[in-house]
């Protein structure tokens, strides 16, 4: 065999010399390439949601809609991004992380998570805090990294920094430059999961009424004596 042809073929690989060009994980993750599985879902669940429905050949198809592209075979592992609160984590962010996994054969998917401060700073403030938020992340069966300071907005220099492929965004949701990525080619649209319930938070119990006052009893009024109750006089003896 060419040594020179050896090289090439493992040239993409050399994350050492080349480090930018690829990631670790997602090099390791080509060569030990492995289906994403799941346990099946409950059948009113699979009649409820048309997200959960969808194989991973549907969703594969959608990314190459989204995206442009034709057919093709190419295993390579792709860094998809995708990011939120997920304050009150639910099934509508897993079917959407589910959608970002399997959105190519391999993907190492990076799940950013907003600050608490972030949050508040957009006006969109959490009721479950932020430790909290990016552990339940972390537990997330779809979930390969948890970046815990996510940026509010997405720029092609954070793209670069973090070595990410593609970024997702769920059909119908408009974000702050995701016009710029979707012109780059770098935007993933997801079906959007209907029928959530929706949960408002918990209303602060109102204030107890303050404790009445005591009124002062006020006396029973005199009543003059009738005659027949007046005492007869004492007699001396």
């Amino acid at each position: 065999m060419d040594a020179s042809a050896l090289s090439d073929d493992l040239s993409d690989y050399d994350v050492i010399s080349d480090p930018g060009r690829r990631s670790l994980e997602s090099s390791v993750a080509d060569l030990m390439l492995t289906p994403a599985s799941e346990p099946p879902p409950a059948q009113e669940a699979y009649d409820k949601f048309a997200t959960i429905r969808l194989t991973a050949n549907d969703i594969q198809t959608n990314t190459r809609l989204s995206l442009g592209l034709g057919a093709n075979r190419d295993n390579r592992t792709r860094r998809i991004y995708v990011d939120g609160a997920y304050d009150g984590f639910n099934a509508g962010h897993a079917l959407q992380l589910r959608q970002a996994k399997l959105a190519f054969p391999s993907v190492h998917l990076v799940c950013g998570v907003f600050s608490d401060d972030l949050c508040e700073t957009y006006g969109t403030p959490t009721t479950v805090p932020h430790l909290e938020r990016c552990e339940v992340l972390r537990h997330c069966r779809w979930v390969d990294e948890v970046l815990p300071d996510a940026p509010w907005q997405i720029n092609e220099e954070f793209l670069q920094s973090r070595h990410i492929d593609y970024i997702v965004v769920d059909e119908g949701i408009r974000l702050k430059g995701y016009d710029a990525m979707k012109r780059i080619g770098k935007v993933i649209l997801t079906k959007r999961t209907m029928g959530l319930t929706v949960v408002s938070p918990t209303p602060a119990a109102p204030n107890a009424p303050p404790t009445p006052e005591l009124a002062t009893p006020k006396s029973p009024p005199t009543r003059p004596l009738a005659s027949e109750d007046t005492p007869e006089p004492l007699v001396e003896f």
